[in-house]
């Protein structure tokens, strides 16, 4: 799967569970999402590669 299918996923499904109180930015920390160079994350998800 690539990172950007990943994201989305991730996103979609924090998207459709219920809100709560906790702090957005500490929420995405807890997910472990994969890293890397944010110009070579967007131009993987640009191209669409998989």
């Amino acid at each position: 799967m690539s990172k950007g299918a990943w994201v989305r996923k991730v996103l979609e499904t924090a998207l459709d569970q219920e809100a709560s109180a906790e702090d957005p930015v500490v929420r995405l920390a807890s997910l472990d999402a994969p890293t890397g160079e944010i110009d070579e994350m967007l131009a993987e998800i640009e191209a669409g590669r998989k």
